[in-house]
């Protein structure tokens, strides 16, 4: 399979939602997880904020820019099969990467039965989805660019309005800004520094990183 050149994850922050199905409450908690220990140190932090609740069951995809992104789920005492992996399928169908998701159960005292579980759980998730914003992940190709300091407000300024992600700013002898630029662009943005430093910019290409996109 080909690795994944880009994907939805979504925007850093804890979300939340809550509901109640035959007096048992389901606290629906998601948040950004860019690997196995961040989701796990997140779904310990809701075990810690309520530790009186029965179940604390949990799903995550996370190492979204592998072709094959870790995916775990736990049941965490409920029945196999009735809450972790519907969590886990909801978070697969929603296509966003570096995810987790806790749904923390405080039982009611009537049984829900397998199926009431299962659809419990996947709606727990369903609704705390809806609150989740998200942004999109992308390979960007990186390249240093020197000017001089006389052109490098005009420069940078130009530049961000555009297509062209400026990431880092160094001032030394001169001005390097390292900037994230669509594959394919290059020539583009060649052209377009050329035209704003009348030939005198340098371009070094420095690789690749994954970059959020600002929607």
């Amino acid at each position: 399979m080909v690795t994944p050149r880009h994907y939805d994850r979504p925007v850093p922050g804890e979300y939340h939602s809550e509901t109640e199905i035959k007096r048992s409450k389901f606290l629906c908690f998601i948040s950004a997880a860019p690997d196995e220990q961040g989701a796990r140190e997140f779904i310990a932090q809701i075990k810690r904020r309520y530790p009186d609740a029965r179940h604390h069951c949990s799903a995550f995809i996370v190492d979204g820019s592998n072709t094959h992104p870790t995916q775990r789920s736990n049941d965490d005492g409920e029945p196999a099969g009735t809450a972790g992996n519907p969590m886990l399928d909801v978070l697969n169908g929603s296509g966003l990467r570096d995810i987790v998701a806790v749904t923390v159960r405080y039982f009611g005292g009537i049984k829900l039965g397998t199926g009431g579980l299962i659809h419990a759980y996947s709606h727990s998730v369903s609704s705390c989805l809806t609150q989740v914003r998200t942004c999109r992940r992308s390979v960007r190709e990186l390249y240093q660019v020197s000017i001089s300091y006389e052109q490098a407000g005009r420069v940078e300024a130009y530049l961000r309005d555009r297509d062209f992600s400026v990431i880092a700013s160094e001032y030394n002898t001169g001005v390097d800004l390292t900037l994230a630029v669509v594959p394919g662009t290059y020539d583009d943005l060649a052209n377009t520094l050329a035209n704003l430093t009348s030939g005198t910019a340098t371009i070094r290409q420095r690789g690749e990183s994954w970059i959020d996109e600002k929607g």
